[in-house]
Formats: C-alpha cells, sequence, structure tokens
C-alpha cells in the first residue's frame, strides 16, 4: 500500500475541485517551494516534487479521474522513472562543482504550467516580449536569479538553462513546442462604428521587425463594444518556438467621442433646446438619436433640464444582440432674445398678470 499523501491534500483543494481552483494552488505551492527560492532546503525541493506530482495528475482528466477510482495504485507501477506517475520524473546530475535535479515532463501539453509558473516567478512580460521566454538561455536569467556559479557551473546547468537554452535544446537536452508570446497594440474606433459595429483595417508596425515595415489587418468591430474592450486576433502574435503556434495581438479599444452624445455604458445622453412658448403650452420637439430623428412631445409647463428617457435607443449589449441601453434626453429652454417692442409689451403683461395672481394666491 502506498505511504504517498493524498493528492488533493497536498494542494488543499477539496476533491471536487474545479480545473481553476487545482492550477492556482498549484502556482501557490510551487513558487513557495521553488529551488531557486530555497536555494539549499532539502525539504523544500521534497515539497516542490511532492506538489509537482500531485498537480501532474489532478490536472489531467483521465489520470484524475483513474486516481479517483483506484487512488496511487493507479500510478504505481514497477519499473517507474521517478515519483511523478508517467508525466515526468526527476534526474539527478552531479560533477565537480556539486550536484542538481532537473525534473523532465514527457507527454502532454505543459505549455499552460510554464506560462502560468515561470511566467510569473522570472517576471515574464508576454505582452511585451515577442522571443518568449528570452532569458532562459545565454548566461543564466539575464544576469539575475540563477547566475554567477549558481547550479553547476555558469548559470543553471552550465550555460541557460540545461545547455542551450529554454528554447533550444533546454530541460534535460530535448526541445519542445512553445507557443509565441501575445503582442498588445491600441486602436481607435468611431463612435457610430463602436455602436453599430463594423469591418476595419488597420495598420500595424512591429517594433520587433522593422524589415517587414507596416502590416495591414482587417479587424471586426463587434457592436457594442467600449473604451477599454480588447479584441482578441489569434495567431497574429509573436512566432512560435520549435514549431509551436504563434501568440494572439491584442487590441485595446478606445472609442472616440461625437458632438452632441455622451455614452456611459450602453446608455447615451443627448440634450435637445426648445422654444420659451413650448415649455409653456407644450407641444412638440425633434430629437436626433443613433436611429435617426424622433419627436417627443413636451409637456406643458416643462422645467430647464427636465429629462425624457426613450427607451433602446442606447447602444446595443455585446452579450446580448436584442438587449439595447436607452437615450436620455436633457431639455433645454431657449430664452428670447432681440424681441421687438410688442413682443416686450406682451411679456410686460405676462409679468404683471403673474405677479398680480400671486399678490392674491
Amino acid at each position: 500500500m502506498s505511504g504517498k499523501r493524498d493528492y488533493y491534500e497536498v494542494l488543499g483543494v477539496s476533491r471536487n475541485a474545479d480545473d481553476a481552483q487545482i492550477k492556482k494552488a498549484y502556482r501557490k505551492l510551487a513558487k513557495k517551494y521553488h529551488p531557486d527560492t530555497n536555494a539549499g532546503d532539502a525539504a523544500a525541493e521534497q515539497k516542490f516534487k511532492e506538489v509537482t506530482e500531485a498537480y501532474t495528475v489532478l490536472s489531467d482528466k483521465e489520470k484524475r479521474k483513474m486516481y479517483d477510482q483506484f487512488g496511487h495504485a493507479a500510478f504505481d507501477q514497477a519499473g517507474g522513472a521517478g515519483n511523478a506517475g508517467d508525466n515526468g520524473y526527476w534526474k539527478t546530475y552531479g560533477g565537480p562543482g556539486g550536484s542538481y535535479q532537473e525534473y523532465h515532463f514527457e507527454g502532454g501539453n505543459m505549455d499552460d504550467m510554464f506560462r502560468d509558473i515561470f511566467g510569473d516567478i522570472f517576471h515574464h512580460d508576454s505582452a511585451g516580449d515577442s522571443s518568449g521566454y528570452s532569458s532562459f538561455g545565454g548566461n543564466g536569467f539575464s544576469g539575475s536569479g540563477f547566475s554567477g556559479k549558481g547550479f553547476g557551473g555558469s548559470g543553471f546547468g552550465g550555460s541557460g538553462f540545461g545547455g542551450s537554452g529554454f528554447g533550444g535544446n533546454g530541460f534535460g537536452g530535448s526541445s519542445y513546442r512553445q507557443k509565441g508570446s501575445d503582442i498588445s497594440a491600441e486602436v481607435t474606433v468611431g463612435f457610430d462604428e463602436a455602436a453599430f459595429g463594423c469591418d476595419k483595417v488597420i495598420r500595424l508596425q512591429n517594433p520587433s521587425d522593422p524589415k517587414n515595415g507596416v502590416q495591414s489587418l482587417q479587424v471586426h468591430i463587434p457592436a457594442g463594444i467600449d473604451t477599454g474592450k480588447s479584441i482578441r486576433l489569434k495567431g497574429k502574435g509573436a512566432p512560435g518556438v520549435n514549431g509551436g503556434d504563434p501568440g494572439d495581438l491584442l487590441l485595446k479599444v478606445t472609442v472616440a467621442g461625437k458632438p452632441g452624445y455622451e455614452r456611459k455604458g450602453s446608455d447615451v445622453y443627448t440634450t435637445v433646446r426648445i422654444p420659451y412658448t413650448t415649455a409653456v403650452f407644450g407641444g412638440e420637439a425633434v430629437v436626433n438619436t443613433l436611429y435617426g430623428n424622433v419627436i417627443c412631445k413636451i409637456r406643458e409647463g416643462t422645467q430647464s433640464g427636465s429629462k425624457i428617457r426613450l427607451r433602446g435607443k442606447g447602444i446595443v449589449s455585446m452579450k446580448n444582440p436584442s438587449v439595447y441601453g436607452d437615450q436620455y434626453v436633457t431639455v433645454q429652454i431657449e430664452v428670447p432674445t432681440n424681441l421687438n417692442p410688442a413682443a416686450k409689451q406682451k411679456l410686460k403683461e405676462f409679468e404683471a398678470l403673474c405677479a398680480g395672481r400671486a399678490r392674491t394666491a
């Protein structure tokens, strides 16, 4: 019977934890016990092995299913290499300068693990570095971390990570495919383009490849997009390593303004100016909307600053194309100017009548 701890207990998650909870727990523990931050700590090294073994099983749906049914017995096969099931093993290297261990992954797609764990530990900026893990090679990790005379010579395992860098013959001398990094850019779209959606050709300069000049891309702008949202163009980012898929291009959107219109989420705010007499006696006013002009009824005695709500005249929802915001119209009363003598006289009479009515009230 295996004396190993329960994998769920190792990661500190419940047996019904989802993939996101398992990955989050592993990230936290891997950072805590990683050899880089616990040099010479044998207990931490053992913990790192233990949590990695647990994660390689619980992150794989088939292996997790087998483990839930048979426990550790599902992976306790005679002749197995190391302690991590059939998803990897630890190998010890020795030399004049001491010894160190490397964990070798076999089978499966470990790109997400490397991006999540190593990308954070070594402060990789996927949006700004089109070369992927650019410092996993050469002479240590960019002169810091695994540098100097750390693990067995100059850097980690000689020159770089296991020989010839992370992308060449790294991790025990064998290459693996790695997805390219994502690239971020900004794009400005018109108010109406964002409201109704459109296909737009944009021109971008790749700072890492100036020889190829400006690249033109056709982008679909979804109706209802707002400032701060991003559009993902799959496969338009940095090229992959060793035949890996290219990264994505993330376009951060800024929506330009439009005279007379203000947008707040899916709602639109405008104003309408009405004559003084319309405000007094009531009537109708023409209001501009994104979908054409509409005629609004003005109630008798309407005050300046009053608001009219036009349902469904706002911006469409990106999540539900049948849902629209509203348009809120603020009424502004035009004060008459350049009155002729007759009009002024009538207003004086109106003023006198109002004053007399106030005294008798």
